[in-house]
């Protein structure tokens, strides 16, 4: 039980990697704060982690609202005291070609992938600069690292969440507050099964694993660099894409 005693707040836990990522961290032996716009299924996964006896409750949490962002962080901060770990998750995008892209569009884009986690951090790392420990992980993209095709915006918040990860790293380190980021390839959720079989098809055959992945195994990811193990690690950056994307 390694993280017995802990408190993660994981966003867009409602569904695919979050809610893997909440039962696994709750596995761990955190307590888990399920924070997702989406209710029902924020309590199905509240039920299922209770079900087999694992600490997690649902948090209601709108990323694109500055006000929700801030009754969320006051109501974590009441329930659990101190937020130990936070996985800024929730992501949102749509393939669209750039010129055909509106400026609501643009908006919801970055207040959901950028200026979400940038608030709800803020909110939260006093605390943990004060406890002097802390482990924040941001779920990014490797659009974010190469750029994704129709995906103009998305790719530009997704880099800047992976250089604010970078960032808040140095910041971080001399208060035990550690920030890395996990880049997920194409993976089998609900938006993987909203894509057309062609366009699957021609994923999987530049994958040199040749399949998508499990939502367990960036689950995987996302835990080690909030657990000990990656206790001297913090302002790094990983991919989790079946080798889709590799960097020197």
């Amino acid at each position: 039980m390694e993280l017995k005693g802990k408190t993660a707040v994981v966003t867009g836990a409602a569904g695919g990697i979050g809610r893997a990522t909440t039962l696994e961290l709750a596995r761990a032996g955190a307590r888990v704060l399920i924070a997702d716009i989406d209710e029902a299924h924020g309590n199905e996964v509240q039920a299922e982690a209770k079900a087999a006896n694992l600490a997690a409750e649902y948090l209601k949490l709108d990323l694109t609202s500055a006000d929700s962002v801030a009754a969320f962080a006051a109501e974590a901060t009441r329930r659990a005291g101190r937020v130990d770990i936070l996985v800024n998750l929730a992501g949102w995008g749509m393939a669209q070609p750039f010129v055909e892209n509106t400026p609501e569009f643009w908006d919801k884009v970055m207040a959901i992938n950028l200026m979400g986690p940038i608030r709800l951090t803020r909110a939260l790392l006093p605390a943990m600069f004060e406890a002097r420990t802390g482990k924040i992980v941001n779920v990014a993209s490797d659009a974010g690292r190469v750029g994704g095709l129709g995906e103009t915006v998305y790719s530009g918040a997704k880099g800047g969440l992976i250089a604010f990860t970078k960032g808040l790293a140095r910041e971080g380190a001399r208060f035990g507050v550690h920030a890395n980021c996990v880049c997920p390839g194409p993976t089998d959720t609900q938006l993987w099964n909203a894509v057309p079989d062609k366009l699957k098809d021609a994923f999987i055959k530049v994958i040199p694993m040749r399949r998508v992945a499990k939502p367990q195994e960036v689950a995987n990811a996302i835990v080690f660099f909030a657990s000990p193990r990656s206790d001297y690690v913090t302002g790094q950056v990983l991919s989790v894409s079946g080798g889709l994307t590799m960097h020197g």
